[in-house]
């Protein structure tokens, strides 16, 4: 996907919504299972009902978003069937969505023939849209996964989690923070066309710092909702001529009910976000713009 293409979609649909696709079997809705193991054996169970869960998920909120992210760490934690659902997965966006920009959040990075096995993973065997990769191997730990065209390399910047504070934040003897330098350093690998850079939602104003840093390039941006970060500050301090923004939201809004409705309910949820999503476009005057 390019960024054109990705900007058009925004437009489009009025929203920079990425739904993140984290199944996991201890939240399963009531029911999933009997209705699962209607259609497969048992040892198939575990693949059968990530599956499911995704694909009804994704029928669900695709209206209102534009980017799909499924973590690795939650189909590697099933084995062999969970990396089934994976490839499962990314097939059925694959061939029902297919304008949908597919992220895998899988956080790769490492010395570069390391690195470029696993860029031919991602990008060769799995044909998906984009990675987010580790930077803090430096430079030939990343550029393996840049040389694909209309692919993306999403690097970890500054991050909403906790122990963020232990080394992002920190800062070298002429003042400069971490992930300043990650901000700078990267920009010589890649351009606006093929890197995004993660950076929490509960970040606030910290999202002016990045912007000085790289003003054009788009930001995934995760911790909006179960992790209390706000849209409306994301959008205040992030947000660019062109959006700039893919705002990640699972837990939010595919576990928001674990009734036999679950899909309905992500589906509203997701939608909520969209409407709000849709002010913020407004209020930056990005407007609705036909396919």
């Amino acid at each position: 996907m390019t960024r054109q293409e990705l900007i058009a979609q925004i437009r489009q649909k009025q929203s920079f919504l990425c739904v993140g696709l984290d199944p996991d079997l201890d939240k399963m809705p009531k029911g999933l299972k009997e209705q699962v193991r209607k259609e497969y054996e048992e040892e198939e169970m575990t693949f059968g009902m990530l599956l499911e869960f995704n694909t009804r998920i994704i029928d669900a909120t695709a209206p209102y978003c534009v980017a799909f992210k499924p973590n690795l760490a939650f189909y590697e934690a099933y084995g062999m069937e969970g990396i089934a659902a994976f490839e499962g997965t990314i097939e059925y966006l694959q061939e029902n969505y297919p304008h949908h920009m597919i992220i895998a959040d899988a956080k790769r990075g490492d010395i570069g023939n390391t690195s470029k096995m696993y860029a031919k993973t991602f990008f060769e065997q799995y044909g998906i849209d984009a990675l987010t990769v580790a930077p803090y191997m430096g430079e030939d730990s990343v550029t393996p996964f840049l040389g694909y065209d209309d692919k993306w390399v999403i690097l970890l910047a500054l991050t909403s989690n906790k122990g963020s504070l232990d080394f992002q934040l920190t800062e070298d003897q002429d003042g400069q923070r971490l992930f300043e330098k990650v901000l700078t350093v990267s920009q010589q690998w890649g351009t606006k066309e093929n890197m995004m850079y993660v950076v929490g939602a509960t970040q606030g104003r910290m999202f002016e710092d990045i912007r000085k840093r790289v003003p054009d390039h788009f930001l995934l941006v995760p911790g909006v909702g179960a992790q209390g970060g706000s849209l409306e500050e994301v959008c205040r301090y992030g947000m660019n001529r062109d959006c700039g923004l893919l705002v990640n939201s699972s837990r939010g809004i595919i576990f928001a009910s674990n009734g036999t409705d679950f899909d309905t309910v992500a589906g509203e949820k997701a939608k909520e976000l969209q409407q709000q999503m849709a002010v913020q476009l407004a209020s930056h005057s990005i407007t609705f713009q036909p396919a």
